[in-house]
């Protein structure tokens, strides 16, 4: 077959193009009110699995399932793409009575997963499907039916998989995120499954290869002014600085959040000495630490400073948070604090 190609304006293909994504966005906002309580149920019993999470899957659902099995693993769900044909052909014996089966599937009538389905069923695992037509085939054999249904595709033929299989992957993320928290999925398990990369790199190594030392510690001896502590947080532009003990102990911290709390209080701030500012004792890590220890310990609490301690107490270097992710790379709830 011979397609002859026409010419379309500039106009006409960013027109094209926006109305794209427009679809395709309509049809994950709608998806919104298809999370009730049968999702719920979906997490609890994926949670209280022995097994794995079996994702299967034909075609562009099936590719799709491939990327949530991907994501899955990554983030601390076991699970594995079984295809549904290579399942009727011995593939099957991967699947046991722990597990709990996801078939993808828009129309709910693909005829390789609803004839895999009996033999599911005679395993004895969960059955969890989601599809845009709840009153399928594969919604009824089904025990947990999710609603991944779009109003239109954004194919202008309304035959390619356009708008329902990014919904699909959509909520195939919404399930491994939801799971993240769950199951308490933190960044010293994301980094043992993730032992290459970058971020596995930074978040492996010690906090003593990666923190700031010497002058590059802003930090100024107890009894400073108020004027002393702003203009070493202006020095280094870390939004905090360490208070000092005459032995090059730990006394405190002062951090752009005090100043803001300050402001609010008075209003002569420049009389008011820094002892009376910071805050004594705060959270901190020794220079052996891991990484990823200490990035859950911020994460923790919600900020993006931890002085760096020897084992009597002394500062040896200050550690950021974008020394360990990347300026700009990490944020807790939308937003930097400090």
């Amino acid at each position: 077959m011979v397609v002859t190609p026409c010419k379309l304006s500039p106009q006409a293909i960013i027109s094209q193009a926006s109305d794209v994504l427009r679809i395709e966005s309509e049809g994950i906002l709608n998806l919104i009110s298809h999370i009730d309580n049968r999702f719920v149920e979906m997490v609890d019993v994926i949670c209280r699995s022995s097994g794995r999470v079996i994702v299967s899957g034909i075609g562009k659902s099936g590719i799709v399932g491939r990327k949530i099995v991907a994501t899955l693993n990554s983030t601390g769900t076991r699970s594995l793409f079984l295809h549904p044909v290579e399942a009727m052909h011995g593939d099957l014996g991967m699947v046991c009575q722990e597990d709990v089966f996801l078939a993808l599937s828009s129309s709910g009538e693909t005829d390789e997963l609803n004839l895999l389905a009996p033999s599911i069923r005679k395993i004895g695992c969960k059955m969890i499907a989601f599809t845009g037509k709840i009153h399928s085939t594969l919604a009824v054999i089904s025990d947990i039916v999710i609603n991944v249904g779009v109003n239109r595709e954004a194919c202008p033929l309304g035959l390619a998989p356009t708008a329902s299989s990014t919904a699909l992957l959509a909520m195939g993320d919404a399930l491994a995120v939801v799971l993240i928290n769950q199951k308490k999925f933190n960044h010293s398990d994301f980094r043992r499954v993730h032992p290459g990369g970058n971020l596995g790199l930074r978040l492996s190594s010690r906090v003593q290869d990666i923190m700031l030392t010497g002058e590059a510690v802003p930090q100024i001896p107890q009894g400073s002014t108020f004027d002393q502590a702003l203009k070493e947080i202006n020095r280094l532009e870390l939004g905090a600085t360490l208070v000092t003990e005459p032995d090059n102990r730990l006394a405190g911290i002062v951090t752009d959040g005090d100043i803001r709390r300050l402001l609010a209080r008075h209003t002569d701030i420049f009389s008011i000495c820094v002892d009376q500012v910071m805050t004594p004792n705060p959270r901190c890590v020794f220079v052996d630490s891991l990484a990823c220890d200490a990035l859950n310990l911020m994460e923790k609490h919600q900020i993006t400073i931890l002085p760096i301690l020897d084992t009597d107490n002394r500062i040896e270097g200050i550690l950021h948070l974008h020394d360990i992710l990347g300026k700009g790379e990490f944020k807790f709830n939308g937003k930097h604090e400090t």
